[in-house]
């Protein structure tokens, strides 16, 4: 976390310049750093924990804390894999891994204070998994993370932290609606350069979209949509009719 927020600093006082001249590695299938913990399991194994217990409140605020955590390096993973885009494009996602760095502090902060800490709980490795599979396509990246994945959290944020404030946790519910209010603006980065992606390449976004999906095995997100949280985070009503539409016709991947 220290050196994300060190990144973006050295970025901001000049000390770190994008540009043509920059260096880069060759991009390689090589995972991130990450602790040794949490163990990663398929999605079905990850156990489900009841919102009445302090375990199992626990649990969900470790999943969140694993979502924010591939988060961070998702926003860096983009900067360093993909050359040759506007300056902006870096300092975006740059602001973003900055962002998704706070939120996993808060999330990390209240899971001590609940007496657990990250890696007491399985997780899954879904999110960096879709990273892999758009590793040579920055519309696809896109496209299927901060579009798809990402956005997805625009929709179930509100649910989960309805449950979590009945079950009394006031201060998971804070941590969420900070999260979801900066998610919005990590989905409109998201849209804004998916966009400025398919008018370089000539392509309609909406059409574009649904060939990526299919191509890239994306999940078939599920009703319902936060309509309003989609709007402010820049998708389009036709966009999100076309979500409604495919939602409708057809089995939903979980």
């Amino acid at each position: 976390m220290r050196l994300t927020l060190a990144l973006l600093d050295d970025l901001r006082r000049g000390a770190l310049t994008i540009g043509a001249e920059r260096i880069f590695n060759p991009p390689s299938a090589t995972l991130p750093g990450r602790p040794a913990r949490p163990v990663l399991v398929p999605p079905q194994q990850v156990p489900r924990r009841r919102l009445g217990t302090s375990e199992g409140r626990a649990a969900l605020v470790h999943a969140i804390a694993h979502i924010e955590f591939n988060a961070i390096n998702l926003a860096l993973d983009i900067v360093w894999r993909f050359r040759d885009l506007p300056e902006a494009f870096y300092r975006d996602w740059l602001n973003v891994a900055a962002e998704e760095s706070l939120h996993f502090t808060l999330l990390l902060e209240h899971l001590l204070a609940l007496g657990y800490d990250y890696g007491n709980f399985p997780a899954h490795n879904g999110l960096w998994n879709m990273a892999e599979k758009t590793g040579g396509d920055v519309l696809a990246r896109l496209a299927l993370v901060p579009r798809t994945l990402e956005a997805r959290g625009l929709d179930v944020n509100p649910a989960i932290r309805t449950k979590l404030a009945a079950a009394g946790d006031a201060t998971a519910a804070a941590i969420l609606d900070r999260i979801l209010a900066d998610e919005i603006g990590h989905v409109e980065i998201g849209n804004r350069w998916y966009r400025w992606a398919c008018k370089q390449a000539g392509l309609d976004p909406v059409a574009a979209y649904a060939e990526l999906s299919v191509r890239h095995q994306a999940p078939r997100l599920k009703a319902p949509f936060n309509h309003t949280a989609r709007l402010q985070a820049g998708f389009t009503q036709s966009e999100i009719d076309w979500l409604e539409q495919t939602a409708a016709t057809a089995s939903p991947i979980p």
